[in-house]
């Protein structure tokens, strides 16, 4: 009997040391605050309103995602985008390597507020950059989607929906200057 209560204990701490080793793996230096069945992986979509326009988003946070953006991509809808999201703000580069679809791209400060926006050309591996150097978040869209919402710099998009997209993907907003204010 004290054997069979051992071998039990022995199961149950194992079982909770494997589960917190894969707990408190970091994610490419990601500050992650949620585990399990609740957390969406990086092809889930979110909504994110810019100015009056919601869009359909893809949450872009560690390196290997942000490398592999929209690469070889042929079904982004009208209304679909992926948005990059930084932990400080900085100097924007972008570009189209092995990506098929025209985008734009359009920097936001971190207070969500619209700088710049430029096209991107299918499969030109030209940097596109940003002239400022205050963006902590860059949004791909289909080309001529701003101008079609009639979206400038200025705008703003809705650091609310950037932040409850964070959590779902079990990251903390305030480590990507995603809190609202």
């Amino acid at each position: 009997m004290t054997s069979l209560v051992a071998k039990r204990l022995l199961l149950l701490a194992s079982l909770l040391l494997v589960g917190s080793v894969q707990a408190a793996e970091p994610s490419a230096g990601a500050a992650k605050i949620a585990t399990g069945s609740d957390v969406r992986g990086p092809d889930a979509w979110f909504p994110l309103t810019v100015g009056e326009k919601t869009l359909r988003v893809q949450l872009v946070v560690t390196l290997d995602e942000q490398q592999r953006g929209l690469m070889g991509r042929r079904d982004l809808g009208v209304n679909d985008g992926m948005i990059f999201v930084y932990p400080a703000p900085q100097e924007m580069s972008f570009w189209m390597r092995s990506t098929p679809t025209p985008l734009d791209i359009g920097f936001f400060k971190e207070d969500g507020t619209l700088g710049e926006v430029y096209p991107m050309y299918p499969f030109d591996e030209t940097p596109v950059k940003s002239v400022g150097s205050d963006y902590t978040l860059a949004l791909e869209t289909p080309q001529g989607w701003f101008a079609k919402n009639g979206l400038k710099p200025g705008v703003k998009l809705k650091l609310a929906d950037v932040a409850a997209a964070l959590r779902a993907r079990g990251f903390k907003p305030s480590r990507y200057s995603a809190e609202p204010r």
